[in-house]
């Protein structure tokens, strides 16, 4: 199912992308799927039988909510039967922030938080079929929680530059869109995002080559890693597999075969 997405009002656009929801069948066996990463940070509430995360010591169940951060490599997820989503898409500069929580390089992560007081009354509006009133739900709590926030500018114009350049810019020249220093912009970004610009920027570069193949999976390799300002294709190759353990050719006749099955490994939680 396409997820549903609506838009932040208009004084969180500066830290949320959007609001979406999706729902996911499965069916009675546990069934497996990966998440892939992109240039966003992800608050998840999931309603269903359960949800849970591949580790080294084997599944472990995951609360609602959870922080699914910049990844830097796909994660996969285990549900049975009907699991519904509900998602708040943030800027990685912008997220750790607007949760009070210490910037980290951790790809997931639980938390104890306030905001898992919305889990009993948006799992009372999915049952009775309010999507609608849950993503207004959620709107209205980071509403009131972005009133309390002092923000930074700096972040706000390096970050916009970032996105209208697809993660293409080189740090002197975020820098220069943010009227910063490389300097005072990198321990900035540090601090609110826990990575550096240079990764924000190859994972929105990233995950725009990761949508191209996953929409046209027949898209000439060496075209598009010029589009998106990689060196050459083998640039985009080697980039490609450091964040989806996979190259493009083989994730593009993976999307070939039927992008559309929800169980492929090459799902991600939502295409951006």
């Amino acid at each position: 199912m396409k997820p549903q997405e609506i838009e932040p009002p208009e004084e969180l656009r500066n830290a949320i992308k959007c609001f979406w929801h999706t729902t996911l069948d499965f069916g009675a066996q546990p069934s497996d799927f990966e998440v892939l990463p992109d240039g966003y940070a992800e608050i998840i509430f999931h309603f269903g039988p359960t949800c849970s995360v591949a580790t080294t010591e084997g599944w472990q169940l995951l609360p609602s909510p959870f922080l699914m951060g910049l990844l830097n490599q796909p994660v996969r997820l285990q549900s049975t039967n009907r699991l519904e989503v509900i998602g708040v898409r943030c800027y990685p500069w912008t997220v750790f922030e607007l949760l009070g929580l210490a910037a980290g390089k951790d790809g997931l992560r639980t938390f104890e938080h306030p905001i898992a007081q919305l889990q009993a009354p948006l799992q009372q509006a999915i049952q009775a079929g309010n999507v609608d009133d849950a993503l207004t739900q959620v709107s209205q709590y980071f509403v009131a929680a972005h009133s309390r926030l002092a923000g930074d500018s700096t972040l706000g114009k390096a970050g916009g530059a970032m996105r209208a350049a697809h993660g293409t810019l080189p740090v002197s020249q975020v820098a220069a869109a943010a009227h910063a220093t490389v300097r005072t912009l990198e321990r900035k970004f540090k601090h609110a995002a826990g990575h550096t610009v240079k990764d924000v920027s190859s994972l929105m570069r990233f995950e725009q080559a990761r949508n191209h193949l996953w929409l046209t999976p027949t898209a000439n390799l060496a075209g598009l890693a010029q589009e998106l300002g990689y060196v050459d294709q083998a640039h985009l190759s080697r980039e490609f597999k450091r964040y989806s353990g996979t190259t493009p050719a083989a994730f593009a006749r993976q999307a070939q075969r039927g992008r559309q099955a929800l169980r492929t490994d090459f799902v991600a939680f939502v295409q951006a």
